[in-house]
């Protein structure tokens, strides 16, 4: 009986064993499925392109004419001669300052100077007489050269008088405060009743020419430096016939519709910041440039004939700061760090860390990591041209439809939603 009971029990023995091995093949055959999947991402093919390099820098907005209306005369405003906010001429009437006092001024110097010229006559024939007595010797040489005297004194009193005039009609006329250009005034300073004062030269409004415009903008040296090193490499080549022509872009991001001109670029670095002065100048016809707008300002640097681009959203930041691409290389997802330049065309150029012909991920990279298997398709390109440089930078699930060139509207997350239920179904079969 003991011998019949073995072969049973090695038997038992068998089966669990082979139902365990059975076990654990089935085990491992999702996981190996789930580790041979690729996973879908949206890729461009980089190549170079012949580009035109520009910097966006930050600029206030400066009236050409920027003219302080003040008194120059004490006194008391009897009218206020034009509407606030208007445009106004040069000579025109702004303001009535009570010109009373300084009409009296007038007269006095006036009367004072018909004194003198009276005086005058007097002397100057009382010279003539004696110069012919003098002759005769019926005067003294004393008494004729007193008498010369005289005349020169009478005549300096004359001509003392005179400026005296001069200065009361200057100060007459400044009763009448008038435009010294051409421009827009803005509210009046002070009102009818009000005492201005010559000698603290009290401000009644202000006058600004504001048919063109400059925008002063600031540029670190530093960033100087780069642009003529990549000039002197031949990196870049100078764009146009030198003229710098320079775009500005208004604070809600619209470009502006008039090109404007950059007039210098200063010599003399601020020691405080580091950076030198640069002014543009603008036509203005529509007034749309206010005096202290902030804008940006597009300048032109040169041309690279060989750029490599990227678009704006294919760009990482490591934790440590620095840029990284993610580049699809033999199937599989590979982290690059790559060194970024200037935007342009909405596009980020990359100087160093990228070839020709890379495919670089643009959609689907928070899906990956490196070193895994994935499976490329080209990138559409219409979401990132209806959505611009804010779609790609709005948070997740923050951002908006923006209208496309054709009018349509598109969502950026349209173009991954297509792949989460491929990716949900995946986990799920693996689970």
């Amino acid at each position: 009986m003991p011998n019949l009971l073995l072969p049973s029990r090695r038997q038992g023995y068998i089966v669990a064993l082979s139902s365990m091995l059975l076990l654990a093949a089935c085990g491992e055959k999702p996981q190996q499925g789930a580790g041979d999947m690729k996973v879908p991402v949206s890729v461009v093919t980089v190549q170079p392109s012949r580009t035109e390099i520009f910097v966006e820098l930050p600029g206030r907005v400066q009236a050409i004419k920027d003219a302080q209306i003040r008194a120059r005369v004490t006194g008391i405003v009897t009218a206020i001669n034009f509407e606030q906010g208007s445009d106004v001429k040069d000579g025109q009437l702004l303001f009535t300052i009570d010109p009373a006092p300084y009409a009296a001024e007038r007269a006095q110097a006036y009367a004072q100077l018909k004194n003198a010229e009276a005086e005058v006559r007097s002397a100057r024939l009382l010279a003539e007489r004696y110069s012919k007595l003098i002759k005769a010797n019926a005067v003294s040489r004393q008494e004729y050269d007193n008498a010369v005297a005289q005349s020169g004194q009478a005549e300096a009193a004359v001509a003392a008088a005179k400026a005296a005039l001069q200065v009361a009609d200057i100060n007459l006329g400044y009763t009448k405060v008038v435009s010294p250009i051409d421009g827009r005034i803005g509210r009046s300073l002070v009102t009818e009743g009000a005492l201005v004062s010559a000698a603290e030269a009290t401000q009644m409004a202000l006058v600004q020419q504001l048919d063109r415009v400059y925008v002063d903008v600031n540029r670190s040296t530093s960033e100087l430096a780069t642009l003529r090193r990549a000039l002197a490499d031949g990196i870049l080549t100078q764009s146009g016939d030198g003229n710098a022509v320079v775009q500005a872009l208004l604070e809600d991001g619209t470009p502006y519709a008039n090109q404007g001109k950059l007039l210098f670029s200063g010599v003399t670095v601020d020691p405080g910041t580091g950076q030198v002065n640069m002014r543009a100048e603008f036509p203005n016809p529509n007034q749309i440039l206010l005096p202290g707008m902030y804008v940006r300002v597009r300048v032109p640097q040169g041309v690279d004939e060989k750029a490599l681009k990227v678009p704006q959203q294919a760009v990482q930041r490591t934790a440590d700061g620095r840029s990284s691409l993610i580049v699809v290389r033999e199937g599989k997802a590979q982290t690059v760090p790559v060194s970024t330049g200037m935007i342009a065309d909405g596009q980020t150029l990359i100087t160093k860390g990228l070839k020709a012909g890379d495919q670089v991920v643009v959609e689907g990279f928070q899906k990956i990591r490196p070193g895994a298997p994935v499976q490329p398709t080209p990138w559409k390109q219409n979401a990132q041209a209806a959505g611009g440089q804010g779609a790609a930078a709005a948070p997740k699930g923050e951002q908006k439809a923006a209208p496309a060139k054709d009018g349509a509207e598109t969502k950026p997350a349209e173009a991954e939603s297509a792949a989460k239920p491929a990716d949900e179904s995946s986990a799920k079969s693996a689970d």
